[in-house]
């Protein structure tokens, strides 16, 4: 590979460039072709500037002692066949395009424009919006060159030649795998490396760049005037070393003639950085070696289009912005009511007027969300105010929340986009109707793969072996009526047990024939075929993950996701693992009896008594299982967020009729996921108004009453001009995004 090597902080030295020779070195002892140019001098914080009208004039710099200032430069090449880099009297940017179409054409195609490692890290935005290092990755980018900004995170300016190789060893590595991996959609990536002792070890993850700003003050020192200029090396030191709070300087009574130096402090970095809670400088004070992929533009705010007219009415202080928004809450559940009220009471700027009880809405312009069940949602209310009146559901969501409307979603997505992340994480379902068992073979009719699925069941003997399904009612709720079965007999069988009573009664009013199905016994809450008729069947998941800390239970993951507007997708960090009520065991059928237990295999809580419930419910992130690899949760997590965002996409798009997502409404969903043995996520279901109250006494607080001060962070308080958390925060993942054009 052909790698192009540029910084900012200019040609080798101890002072103000100690780790470009380094890398230069284990680059090439890696077998790479690296050709350097360099700026001749330190040009930190000049981000992609080019100089106008500047003449441009090379010198030639050869290496010495990796570690000792004992280069030598020259007027003009050096002509003897040794290693020879070019330095510039220009800037980083500058460097980039120079070296990339003049200097170095007889040494074949450059494959990558690397640029640092910078002496300092640059992390949020606040540094790569000035960062010289960044700005000739960014100059590399925009002529359509794969480009990567290193910088080296030091704690300490006493150079352990140790840690540097260390850290030029991870770096030639990570950069190796990025271009093999090079994705479509990235123009450059900005890599953060932490000199600390064993960085080989340390973590490496993706991160988020942090939008941070300057709260402070000014960046600029008032000095005498006549004030010398000071040596840019040492300057650019004294500025890595700020993170301490200066005093503000008061204005003066009358204007003196000064002059001024730019010295920022970057407390506000810091202090941005430690509040995050991640992102790429929040990673990096954890010892993390951070990559944060980039793309090459400022691209513009989505949602903002059409003409804008002015208007002589146009007054912002009307009656109406003045009053406090008004909240209407009345939840249709108890376990949820006072927790949404909590949550709107947390968020003082706004002041909300909380109403609990029936109220008309206003005629009036003034603001109001509401907190209802979806049947008492005032929706005309909402559509005649658009910009005023926040509801708590979208009007019509039934491509997502209904079982076979969202296998139809996904199935519709998946023919247009066949590399979906879906294709492997969601399995299809079969759905039909059905008034009564004797008409079952009928309803079957068209369910192809259900048929040769039975078919193969009846022909293998080994139980383990046989294809298990999972049947669902289409329109109940709770896990009321789900039943496993692997072949035609043990299906007709569970549709006979809920067949009315014939005729044939003893004299005692008992049904002669009584089930041995462990599935149908003693359920007083079955469902009547005949009432519900719509039924989905689909692959049962076998064998999900267990955790042998946890009994070898079965459990599934429930997570609250957040859709917002049209549309952001967020997806709640902390979540649930519900565990069935006893240890796993594959489902299977003796000889003697259709006898499954189903309390092996459902983990809805909804089935268990007090005495189990109180073992079931868990936070996702405090499981612990010693045997699994540390990371198994994040990878977990990550798979989730992706699926969510993409589900959220397809029903979007390609489900416009039953999935219409308008801008002034948001909605809580209850997403369950299973987990295989192979750490694989499968989307179960998606609930409108989840049933919160699985979460338990103890964790009402924790859990939901974290999810909804989230919810109002991200979806109320913006809608009402307040935007603090409109693209997530450490508990909320925005996980999607996208402009569907309503206003």
């Amino acid at each position: 590979m052909h790698i192009l090597v540029t910084n900012d902080d200019g040609p080798p030295s101890n002072q103000s460039s100690p780790y470009v020779h380094s890398l230069v070195s284990t680059l090439k002892d890696a077998g790479h072709t690296v050709s350097v140019v360099l700026p001749n001098v330190q040009r930190s914080w000049i981000g992609k500037a080019h100089m106008v009208g500047q003449t441009l004039t090379p010198s030639y710099f050869r290496p010495g002692t990796l570690h000792k200032d004992d280069g030598i430069t020259s007027d003009r090449p050096f002509h003897d066949g040794g290693e020879e880099w070019v330095l510039l009297d220009g800037t980083p940017a500058s460097c980039t395009q120079i070296g990339l179409y003049h200097l170095f054409n007889d040494r074949g195609p450059i494959d990558l424009v690397l640029s640092g490692p910078n002496y300092g890290r640059n992390t949020t935005a606040i540094f790569a919006l000035s960062s010289g290092t960044i700005g000739a990755a960014m100059e590399g980018a925009t002529m359509g060159r794969r480009s990567i900004a290193l910088s080296y995170a030091f704690d300490s300016r006493e150079h352990d030649p140790e840690i540097i190789a260390a850290a030029s060893k991870l770096s030639t590595r990570l950069v190796e795998k990025l271009m093999k991996e090079w994705p479509e959609d990235v123009h450059l990536y900005s890599i953060n490396v932490p000199l600390r002792k064993g960085v080989e070890n340390q973590l490496i993850t993706y991160t988020d760049m942090i939008q941070n700003k300057w709260t402070s003050g000014s960046s600029f020192t008032v000095l005498p005037e006549g004030t010398a200029d000071a040596d840019p090396d040492v300057e650019e030191l004294k500025i890595r070393d700020s993170e301490k709070p200066i005093d503000a300087v008061g204005r003066p009574a009358r204007r003196e003639h000064v002059t001024f130096k730019w010295s920022p402090n970057f407390v506000d970095v810091k202090t941005s950085s430690q509040a995050a809670g991640k992102g790429d400088g929040w990673h990096v004070l954890q010892g993390h070696v951070t990559v944060t992929p980039l793309r090459a533009n400022f691209w513009h705010v989505p949602h903002y289009t059409g003409e804008i007219k002015l208007s002589d009415h146009d007054n912002i202080n009307t009656e109406s912005d003045t009053k406090p928004p008004l909240a209407i809450v009345q939840y249709p559940e108890p376990y949820v009511q006072p927790l949404i009220t909590k949550a709107l009471q947390h968020h003082s700027r706004l002041g909300f007027e909380i109403v609990e009880h029936n109220v008309d809405l206003p005629a009036s312009d003034r603001r109001v969300v509401q907190f209802r069940a979806y049947e008492t949602l005032d929706f005309d209310h909402a559509m005649q105010h658009t910009s005023t009146s926040l509801l708590c559901a979208y009007v019509i969501r039934k491509a997502l929340i209904r079982k076979h409307y969202l296998s139809n979603t996904i199935s519709s997505w998946l023919t247009k986009h066949p590399a979906s992340i879906l294709k492997d994480h969601f399995k299809a379902s079969v759905h039909f109707e059905l008034d009564y068992a004797e008409f079952l073979d009928d309803a079957l009719v068209d369910a192809w793969d259900l048929h040769e699925s039975m078919v193969r069941n009846d022909s293998v003997q080994a139980q383990r072996q046989k294809e298990w399904w999972i049947l669902k009612p289409g329109m109940s709720d709770g896990g009321n009526g789900i039943r496993l079965f692997s072949s035609i007999e043990e299906l007709q069988h569970i549709f006979e047990a809920w067949d009315p009573p014939s005729d044939e009664e003893d004299e005692d009013g008992e049904i002669e024939a009584t089930s041995t199905n462990a599935q149908d016994r003693d359920d007083s809450e079955a469902p009547i075929t005949s009432q519900l008729r719509h039924f989905i069947v689909q692959p049962y998941i076998d064998p999900p993950l267990l955790l042998p800390a946890y009994g070898n239970r079965k459990f599934h993951i429930r997570c609250y996701v957040v859709a917002v507007g049209a549309l952001k997708v967020f997806v709640y960090r902390e979540m649930l693992a519900l565990f069935a009520a006893k240890s796993y065991e594959a489902p299977k059928v003796d000889e003697h009896s259709i006898s499954i237990d189903l309390s092996q295999h459902l983990t809805n809580t909804c089935f268990q008594d007090e005495s189990t419930k109180e073992s079931s419910v868990h936070r996702y992130w405090m499981l612990d299982e010693p045997s699994f690899d540390p990371e198994w949760k994040e990878d977990i997590y990550s798979q989730i967020c992706k699926v969510t965002g993409e589900v959220f996409e397809a029903a979007a798009r390609e489900q416009m009729v039953h999935f219409q997502a308008i801008p002034n409404a948001f909605e809580i969903m209850g997403v369950d996921f299973l987990v295989d043995t192979d750490y694989k996520v499968w989307l179960l279901e998606m609930n409108a108004y989840p049933d919160f109250k699985q979460t338990g006494e103890d964790l009402q607080e924790t859990v939901v009453g974290g999810l909804f001060d989230e919810v109002v962070k991200t979806a109320v308080a913006p809608f009402f001009g307040v935007k603090d958390h409109s693209d997530g925060s450490e508990q909320m993942t925005k996980v999607k995004e996208f402009d569907l054009g309503r206003r």
